[in-house]
């Protein structure tokens, strides 16, 4: 199994609208399915919606920021991961 490749950080979550602003590091297609995650908090999803300066795009490139619109809250600092990442396992 390839290691997961971090494709960016969320700088910013807006909660009234349910968008969270993405820092990429590596380009992303709207459709890519993506996995936020910080500490215990754990979301997996496709890319429905993404807008770069309040227009809809296709596709970002690295070094873009973009408003992924989420399912459910996202810590800002959590990172974002192409494709699939199994949640983390609490130790107790």
């Amino acid at each position: 199994m390839a290691k997961p490749q971090v494709i960016g950080t969320v700088s910013h979550y807006y909660d009234h609208i349910g968008v969270a602003v993405v820092e990429l590091t590596k380009p992303l297609k709207s459709g890519e399915t993506v996995t936020f995650l910080r500490g215990e908090h754990h979301l997996v999803q496709p890319v429905t919606s993404m807008q770069i300066d309040h227009t809809n795009v296709e596709k970002a490139k690295a070094g873009t920021s973009v408003g992924v619109k989420v399912e459910a809250s996202v810590q800002p600092g959590a990172k974002v991961y192409r494709g699939e990442v199994p949640a983390p396992v609490a130790v107790r």
